[in-house]
């Protein structure tokens, strides 16, 4: 046996105890006559002692020549400590070392394995296994354990079942770029890695299951950002005889439910909020709602005509702020407390909203004095009426500060985004230990893309259309609603679903509007709406981003420390050194020729 306790184990009532440990060596500290030693493992550290009085002569002198992650055991006696250490665990025992076996002698690391390490990311990436030895990156490994651990019950207790569904599928034109992988047996044919189980938990609802769950690997061929790798894992949901209430209700509870028994923070409110109030309060449709700054939409209040009234036009008339008039859209958000910002502060804002990234061609700014009064950059145009207006508008208080943009809609409203959520960061009002959950409902079923011409699913192609909405795909099909809903949690889409298809002829009519002719759906589809013709049930379903729901439950904004083996933003896992080139043999294998 190689320990009797892990390193995390002893505290004061072991004292007289003799022990066996094994762990990797964290650093010493040689005093000549006394040696001690933390010893590590994925329960906590120890300190060990080597007295030149108390200890073997062979056993010290093994001692002496420990360096750092040696891989040892021990046998030993717990002692009381004469320096307790009231900040771990185990600070009030030692062990005096009787018996030494160094298991695996090592290489000095290339960074220091300890919370606060020396190692850039590139470098801990490369090591990665090095790097799970830190504490920072094993807690969160533990953590999205955790987290899988309390969905996999919750579910279960619902009476869900696990089902594996494969990884080796067809290609479809649909969503993002897959991965394919060639047959080695069929030659010229190509399976491709599911970015989705989406056909195969819509079988399973077929086939009768009611309710199925898989925390499964998913795979899209995309660019990456810190909150995205190419392979990522989903809690991927579907239940049969339900609408959309009942699937709200049930993820609903699971939220509520991991962010009890998760964080201990028991949520009030869940809020639903539609598309087109989301867009047009927040500019997104993922809104951090943990803040205010909601949109005001300045038009009527902004704009204004030449000539009014009896036809004596006044200077204040005359005098028309062009940028706001050629706008399809003036909008503000008010900045709480922001009213004594400096000029040299609001120049560094401007800069940072002209940045190519958010694309702003300018702003505006009003400060509300603490006197009641307005300051701004238009003063020239507008008189402290108008400003009072803009104010009340946008739920500007004083000591605030008004921040507007114009420009076409869509885009004016995204830079006012980005802009509320850098403000948010500055002002420190996106606070990682409060947690704010909603649901977006009533997306559009249908996106146009301008370049092609075409209508494109904004889920996907199963989504059911709202039934009330029905006859505006012949005739509008811009304005036709989808029964799909998405979960927002502190600005991050965490999951989203909706109630899909269930029966052949309202597929092929969806088919029909996405631009598939009848022979690419019968290609592409044909196992799907053939099962349809078996009698599939309503049903409907949710997928949550797991890598991400942990992070966001961590306290982060990006994934990688909570996934084992991350690739990094080139899409490679420096430490394998893939993706690779491959033996030449393979290639003909696969019936594969390269340029």
């Amino acid at each position: 046996m190689y320990r009797t306790h892990t390193c995390g184990a002893l505290n004061a009532a072991h004292v007289g105890q003799e022990v066996t440990l094994a762990g990797w060596v964290q650093k010493t500290r040689d005093k000549g006559f006394l040696i001690w030693a933390d010893l590590r493992d994925r329960y906590g550290v120890t300190q060990l002692i080597f007295d030149e009085q108390r200890t073997l002569e062979h056993v010290f002198q093994q001692a002496k020549s420990l360096g750092r992650e040696y891989v040892i055991q021990v046998r030993g006696t717990v002692i009381e400590r004469e320096s307790k250490n009231p900040n771990m665990p185990t600070g009030d025992i030692e062990i005096l070392v009787s018996e030494l076996t160094i298991l695996n002698e090592a290489q000095l690391p290339p960074f220091t394995i300890e919370d606060e390490t020396d190692g850039g990311e590139d470098l801990r990436m490369k090591y990665r296994y090095l790097d799970i030895r830190r504490n920072p990156v094993k807690n969160a490994l533990l953590f999205r354990h955790k987290v899988a651990m309390e969905v996999r019950n919750y579910l279960s207790n619902l009476d869900f079942c696990e089902i594996e569904t494969p990884y080796l599928i067809k290609s479809t034109p649909e969503g993002a770029r897959d991965f394919v992988v060639p047959s080695r047996m069929n030659e010229g044919q190509f399976y491709a890695l599911p970015q989705s189980p989406q056909t195969f938990k819509q079988l399973l609802m077929v086939g009768g299951m009611d309710k199925y769950f898989q925390i499964v690997k998913c795979f899209r061929d995309e660019d990456l950002r810190a909150d995205r790798q190419p392979e990522f894992t989903q809690i991927d949901c579907e239940m049969a005889f339900v609408e959309q209430e009942d699937i709200l209700n049930v993820f609903e509870g699971l939220t509520r439910h991991l962010l009890s028994a998760i964080k201990g923070v028991e949520v009030e409110k869940f809020p639903r909020i539609t598309y087109d109030y989301a867009m047009k309060t927040y500019g997104n449709d993922k809104p951090d709602i943990r803040f205010d700054m909601k949109f005001g939409e300045l038009n009527d209040v902004a704009k204004r005509r030449k000539g009014a009234g009896n036809g004596i036009a006044t200077f204040k008339e005359f005098t028309e702020f062009l940028i706001f008039e050629e706008a399809e859209l003036v909008v503000g958000i008010a900045a709480p407390g922001c009213a004594t910002y400096t000029r040299k502060e609001i120049d560094a804002l401007i800069d940072w909203v002209k940045r190519p990234q958010v694309g702003a061609s300018g702003m505006v700014y009003v400060k509300c004095e603490e006197d009641g009064t307005y300051k701004s950059s238009v003063d020239k145009f507008y008189d402290q009426e108008d400003l009072a207006k803009w104010a009340e508008i946008t739920g500007a208080k004083a000591g605030d500060m008004i921040f507007v943009l114009s420009g076409p809609a869509d885009k004016t409203r995204a830079q006012l985004s980005a802009l509320r959520m850098e403000l948010a960061t500055r002002l420190g009002l996106r606070n990682p230990a409060e947690f704010a959950p909603l649901w977006v409902v009533d997306f559009p079923l249908l996106e146009l893309d301008e370049e092609s011409g075409r209508w494109h699913a904004m889920h996907h192609p199963f989504t059911s259309p709202k039934p009330e909405d029905m006859e505006l795909l012949a005739t509008n099909p811009g304005k036709v609603r989808a029964n799909a809903y998405d979960m927002v949690l502190n600005g991050n889409e965490i999951g989203g679903g909706s109630i899909r298809i269930h029966d052949k002829a309202t597929q092929q009519l969806m088919f029909k509007y996405l631009g598939f002719t009848e022979d690419e759906a019968r290609n592409q589809f044909g196992f799907l709406m053939d099962a349809f013709q078996f009698g599939a049930p309503p049903h409907g379903g949710l997928a949550f981003g797991l890598d991400r729901l942990v992070a966001i439950l961590g306290g982060q904004e990006t994934i990688r420390d909570f996934i084992a083996f991350p690739k990094n933003n080139s899409g490679r896992d420096v430490m394998i050194d893939a993706p690779s080139v491959i033996d030449e043999g393979q290639l003909k294998e696969l019936h594969i020729k390269l340029r």
